[in-house]
């Protein structure tokens, strides 16, 4: 659903990405944003004033430009959009966010710029997280503004970035629901970068500024977090987590579930649906070595930890795999438009960003069924109360309980 963002006189028509699976009541853009423009867009005008200042006394120690802006964790690309005038530095962990950036400025018809060859590019510099590991701007920013993120690791792993880019003068603000401006969240600002304090609450959302104390050494990054478990068939998997990742430290119950009861034939091809670290995927190449894997999240960590993960374990299989960041399973359809799928596994999420909604969980398995061969199967496991039977029973006519505990479930569907 198109819904309108004003502030100060300018409009914009935002979406979230993928529009046709959004509820109606859920909007591109929150009070954290609506802080974070506010605040930003006062701190850039008075920088801008100064630097004509500057030029108008003839001042040559000082700068003419702004450095460059950096955004993190844009949720649907509302700021993005908003700060295009100045070709900020886009930096996000999920393919849902970009995606919707780049719907977001398409709508809003807002204009590619020119570069240094003639060639037309877009006003925003998208990265990934995992392209933002390596990413080192060529000037300190001016200001770089971030979400506060959902884990604590991503937010970690970020701040070292932020360490690398930033100078004494970067002016340095995130925001986030109350909820998530939390006393850990403060005190990794002060462990990494510098002092951190934050500002009143409005709207249910607070900022937090931070300065950069050089004096505060750089911190390796603890990522990717490694650990070992063991697979269906007894052999001990070495696995790699990134900071994104859901359950990094250890594998979730469901997960144990599935593995304990997963099967694969030869010759299948398998799709480890949200795939995480690629726990499922790698127990599948373990299984029947012969199958082909293909790893899907919308996490670009969750995507190169799997890819990671099938190099440390088997990497004379790594041919036989694919990794790719996308919607659900949007990507491999639009790539392949017949059925030639003959397993998918999926544990669905219930939360897209801070809304807890079963849009997911509906398109993994309408997606699924476009995917499978005919006798295909769709291996689910969740958690009891999101009764995923009801929805399977809708799309695909009913399902089997292959496998249960006091929590979980794993249910079975062919299609017919």
């Amino acid at each position: 659903m198109n819904t309108e963002f004003s502030m100060a006189e300018r409009q914009f028509t935002l979406i979230r990405y993928p529009e046709k699976h959004q509820h109606k009541s859920l909007q591109a853009w929150d009070s954290a944003d609506e802080l974070l423009i506010e605040h930003v867009e006062a701190h850039l005008d008075a920088l801008v004033e100064a630097l004509n200042k500057a030029q108008d006394e003839n001042q040559p120690e000082t700068s003419s430009t702004l450095g460059p802006i950096l955004i993190f964790n844009d949720d649907f690309g509302t700021l993005g959009c908003w700060f295009t005038q100045y070709s900020p530095i886009w930096i996000s962990d999920s393919y849902i966010s970009l995606r919707s950036l780049q719907e977001n400025l398409r709508r809003n018809h807002l204009k590619p710029v020119i570069d240094e060859e003639g060639a037309l590019t877009s006003p925003v510099t998208s990265l990934t997280s995992v392209e933002s590991l390596t990413f080192m701007p060529e000037s300190a920013p001016s200001v770089i503004m971030l979400k506060v993120p959902r884990t604590l690791a991503l937010l970690e792993q970020q701040l070292i970035d932020i360490k690398r880019y930033a100078a004494p003068g970067t002016h340095i603000v995130a925001a986030g629901k109350i909820k998530a401006v939390t006393k850990s969240v403060s005190a990794l600002f002060e462990k990494i970068i510098g002092p951190a304090k934050t500002s009143l609450a409005k709207k249910k959302s607070r900022l937090v500024f931070s300065t950069l104390d050089e004096s505060i050494a750089p911190i390796p990054s603890p990522y990717p977090e490694i650990w070992k478990c063991k697979g269906a068939t007894g052999q001990t998997f070495t696995l790699k987590n990134h900071a994104n990742i859901f359950s990094r430290q250890s594998l979730d119950i469901g997960a144990r579930l599935m593995l304990e009861h997963m099967t694969v034939s030869a010759n299948e091809t398998v799709v480890d649906l949200g795939c995480g670290n690629g726990i499922l995927g790698v127990n599948a190449l373990a299984l029947a070595g012969d199958c082909k894997v293909i790893f899907i999240d919308e996490s670009f960590m969750a995507v190169e930890s799997a890819r990671l993960n099938v190099l440390e374990n088997f990497p004379d299989k790594i041919d036989q795999c694919e990794f790719m960041a996308s919607n659900c399973l949007e990507s491999l359809l639009e790539q392949q438009q017949s059925p030639w799928v003959t397993k998918i596994l999926c544990n669905p999420p219930f939360h897209q960003q801070n809304a807890i909604t079963d849009h997911i969980a509906w398109q993994m398995f309408n997606d699924s069924k476009h995917a499978l061969v005919k006798g295909g199967q769709l291996v689910v496991v969740g958690n009891r109360h999101l009764e995923h039977h009801v929805k399977l029973k809708r799309m695909f006519g009913g399902s089997d309980v292959m496998a249960s505990d006091k929590k979980f479930v794993i249910l079975g569907t062919a299609k017919r």
